[in-house]
């Protein structure tokens, strides 16, 4: 990759996130002025079309209004929507009755449903762990540091929460253990590892015991496939659930692997994350229609996911980061080639020439299924999380440097 190419687009990542995605978040109804926090189901125009509130985004968007002023410098807007994102998720997120956190909320921060995963506990560490290094106060710190501790001992010893959840199946029929559970504590760990460097030691030890698991247990060499679902020892379920590949998640984990291998210099894992990345690449593109798969059955059998062969946002946003990670630590031309695959696919299918930000959701041959730009699952946290990284990336790759650290 030439230095005049690495330059336009680092400039080309930097100007859309700052003039295009993150302008069309700051005028939308995101930001709730009355209430405090954030609503994310808003239309093409950014107009919300459902008030409630998902417990995912208030961390998620924390994390991205954190990051935008730790990386770009506060603009005054950035700022204010964080500090109200913490506010709102103090008051109102958290059941005080058993500590757990909920799922979804009326505007005013009335609990309407909790869910039996720690996701919305995820989603509280890294984005109060990302406040703590903006704000630097401790008490934002430690909240996010009980709460992974929280998700570790839920992880290691389930039967030690106070509320109890049951898993969908029953354990003692069919006990299965979800990669997305060591994904989002490897992640989360990574990130405390960074704001709080005095406990390096304490972290390492928790992500190279995680990334035992999720190599031990869900990378199939023999399959070239990383299964979302196995049974507790790694063996394989023979039916939809044990057999689903999900190349989105599949590459996210491998850029959090290829970050950790770099920090540590662990060449082992180093190549396996490349492998994870390639594996995916290689389940997941379609050749007919181009851009990524949501789901692949890993022995080639039907998908029972009725959206499995649809293009979401968050897959490529993925893909960008981790090719564009795995090209700058290689230098691999591949990486760089399918770069501009998913970059040249992305920008032509998912963004919003008239109105701004992306799609979320396309059907298989890239016509747009749905036209809002947020949900509760879809908000301001993906793609500008990408736009930073690639701007990161490129900004290494233009002074000859490393990969810088990503989580």
């Amino acid at each position: 990759m030439d230095k005049e190419k690495i330059i336009s687009l680092k400039n080309f990542y930097r100007g859309f996130l700052l003039d295009n995605v993150m302008d069309f978040w700051v005028k939308s109804d995101l930001i709730d002025k009355k209430y405090g926090g954030f609503i994310t189901s808003v239309d093409r125009e950014g107009k919300s079309y459902n008030d409630d509130k998902s417990v995912w985004f208030q961390g998620r968007c924390l994390w991205t209004f954190s990051k935008l002023c730790n990386v770009y410098g506060d603009n005054g807007v950035w700022g204010k929507a964080a500090d109200s994102g913490a506010d709102f998720i103090k008051k109102y997120c958290i059941d005080k009755a058993d500590g757990r956190m909920y799922f979804t909320l009326t505007r005013d921060g009335k609990p309407l449903r909790k869910r039996r995963y720690y996701f919305s506990e995820s989603f509280l560490v890294v984005g109060f762990a990302e406040y703590y290094a903006f704000r630097k106060n401790e008490e934002d710190l430690e909240l996010a540091e009980k709460y992974f501790d929280f998700m570790y001992r839920m992880y290691k010893d389930p039967s030690s929460d106070p509320f109890r959840i049951t898993p969908k199946e029953n354990a003692e029929v069919r006990s299965l253990h979800s990669n997305a559970n060591p994904m989002v504590l490897v992640s989360s760990a990574q990130t405390l590892r960074r704001v709080d460097p005095a406990k390096t030691e304490y972290y390492d030890g928790i992500i190279k015991s995680l990334i035992s698991d999720m190599i031990g247990l869900h990378y199939k060499k023999d399959l070239k496939c990383v299964l979302e679902n196995v049974y507790q020892d790694g063996s394989i379920l023979d039916n939809p659930t044990g057999r689903t590949v999900n190349p989105g998640h599949t590459t996210e984990n491998s850029w959090f692997l290829m970050n950790y291998a770099c920090l540590t210099g662990d060449k082992d894992l180093l190549g396996k994350a490349l492998d994870m990345l390639d594996w995916s690449f290689d389940i997941g593109w379609d050749k007919e229609y181009g851009g990524m798969y949501y789901f692949r059955d890993a022995f080639g059998k039907p998908c029972e996911q009725l959206e499995h062969d649809m293009k979401l946002w968050w897959v490529h946003n993925e893909c960008l980061i981790a090719n564009l990670a795995a090209y700058a630590i290689t230098k691999d031309e591949k990486y760089e080639k399918r770069f501009d695959l998913f970059h040249d696919y992305a920008f032509s299918h998912f963004a919003d020439k008239e109105y701004g930000e992306w799609y979320g959701y396309l059907h298989r041959d890239g016509t747009v299924s749905h036209t809002q730009k947020g949900s509760m699952w879809k908000g301001p946290y993906h793609l500008p999380r990408c736009l930073m990284l690639c701007d990161a990336i490129f900004a290494a790759l233009e002074k000859g440097e490393g990969l810088p650290e990503l989580l």
